[in-house]
């Protein structure tokens, strides 16, 4: 079933208008959307490591809130609600120096005034880098996304 109001989840407004944000600054691209999930990917490169050279816990949080919120924005009549972050959590369980991490975000409540969502991030090999937890308000104000 899909959880998408109105024509769906649009990767090219994502993706548009995350341009000149935290979004673009961290190379976070927006691709693949389904009936129930949105998917980003983030390069581990010089933006996103740490000192000791490998992803930063802080990077993959920010992949996480990125694919919440945006998966939130799209599920909720945009004229008459947004949504933001409320709370966050996230456990890194494995560390990578290089490639790509890709985020899946889903659903695992969609209330009238919060949502919870779940984000796996993955390496390219699809081993598990980080998994976060996000809860998010809806407000009853038009959108600002």
């Amino acid at each position: 079933m899909a959880i998408w109001f109105g024509d769906g989840f649009s990767l090219e407004t994502a993706n548009a208008r995350s341009q000149g944000t935290l979004v673009s600054q961290l190379g976070i691209e927006f691709v693949d959307a389904g009936d129930d999930y949105v998917s980003a990917k983030m390069p581990v490169d010089e933006r996103t490591r740490q000192p000791a050279g490998v992803l930063h816990g802080g990077a993959s949080i920010a992949l996480a809130e990125t694919l919440a919120s945006w998966g939130a924005t799209f599920t909720v009549d945009r004229e008459k609600h947004h949504c933001v972050g409320l709370e966050i959590n996230g456990n890194h369980v494995r560390a990578i120096g290089s490639g790509w991490v890709i985020g899946t975000a889903r659903p695992l409540h969609l209330g009238r005034s919060t949502q919870i969502w779940e984000v796996r991030m993955v390496d390219e090999q699809e081993r598990l880098i980080c998994i976060s937890r996000v809860t998010m308000a809806v407000l009853a104000t038009p959108n600002r996304y």
